[in-house]
């Protein structure tokens, strides 16, 4: 019987090295495609061909993707210093990718694009996303996640395409949401603004179930679908959880949207004098004051069978158990 091969881009990231995970213990045969720069350090000592020469080299990627069945495209540019580097990063990587695709391996079985719900944006009205809610985002990250979901979507009519949309994601690996981790940990947690926000937030392994229900069901193909917690939260039972998780309370600042804003803008001039893009900076700020970040799961669950299994606690208690083995608390 042949082996099933699976190509993963971005294999190193948080998503991508779950995905290698979850795609191994399916027995698959699994390349990954990394920088030459890559911190290989999820990947170590695992049962994969690492190709490192990017995914700008077409002549090499051709060699890599004839044979492919699979390919899940999780790489991506979360952070960059103009909106350049968003749109080259996010878009053109994927319309190469995927024109190649088209020209070397037009019978594979499906390509899973990995989104995120900024392509989309924020709540409005008080009614969470879903996959006919008519795209608005408010970050230039957001607009070049979309313009890939678009791009994406032109292939559809050549190449089996499923886009997947996930919320915030937290869980093993995670070096964003950790900085909230390690405030917490240091006695502080921080409520933006004094209106109640609720929001939608994805455990990692819960995230892997959906890609992987989304990528072997034959109904996903030409298919968005968002993948997240059946709940919706609000921060104060997120502070809950993690008090459970660490045992412990912290203190609870409240931080006014204008104190946000201001913190984003000083951050953002001196990420100017750096080679380095702002981790925080005004667009970011943008995000976090939003009123709600909520989207439905309802289409993946009744098309794909999906359900939330790692509850809001237990995702905090896995998650500050393995920072703490891994002496990151």
């Amino acid at each position: 019987m042949n082996k099933i091969i699976s190509v993963v881009t971005g294999a190193t990231g948080f998503v991508g090295s779950h995905i290698v995970d979850r795609l191994i213990g399916k027995g698959h045969i699994v390349k990954c495609i990394v920088r030459k720069t890559s911190n290989l350090r999820w990947l170590k000592d695992k049962p994969v061909e690492i190709i490192d020469y990017g995914l700008n080299n077409k002549e090499d990627l051709v060699n890599v993707l004839q044979d492919a069945d699979y390919l899940f495209h999780s790489a991506g540019v979360v952070k960059a210093k103009d909106e350049k580097g968003y749109f080259e990063g996010n878009v053109t990587t994927t319309k190469n990718l995927l024109e190649l695709c088209s020209e070397v391996c037009p019978k594979i079985k499906r390509i899973t694009v990995i989104s995120s719900q900024t392509a989309c944006g924020p709540s409005t009205n008080n009614i969470p996303c879903d996959e006919n809610t008519i795209p608005h985002p408010i970050t230039t990250y957001g607009r070049s996640k979309l313009q890939q979901e678009k791009v994406a979507q032109y292939f559809m009519n050549k190449l089996p395409i499923t886009i997947i949309r996930p919320p915030a994601i937290f869980g093993e690996r995670d070096t964003e949401i950790y900085l909230v981790f390690k405030t917490y940990k240091a006695g502080l947690f921080s409520l933006i603004g004094f209106n109640k926000k609720l929001l939608s937030i994805v455990h990692i392994a819960d995230l892997i179930d959906g890609i992987d229900l989304a990528t072997f069901s034959e109904r996903g193909a030409g298919q968005i679908y968002f993948i997240s917690s059946e709940k919706f939260y609000t921060w104060k039972e997120i502070k809950s959880a993690m008090k459970q998780g660490f045992n412990r309370n912290a203190i609870t600042i409240r931080l006014p949207h204008l104190i946000v804003f201001s913190v984003a803008a000083i951050a953002e001039l001196f990420s100017k004098f750096s080679s380095k893009p702002a981790t925080f900076n005004l667009e970011k700020a943008r995000d976090w004051v939003q009123k709600h970040w909520t989207c439905s799961v309802n289409k993946a669950v009744s098309e794909l069978g999906y359900k939330q299994k790692v509850s809001l606690e237990e995702g905090m208690e896995r998650t500050i158990e393995w920072y703490k083995n891994m002496n990151w608390l």
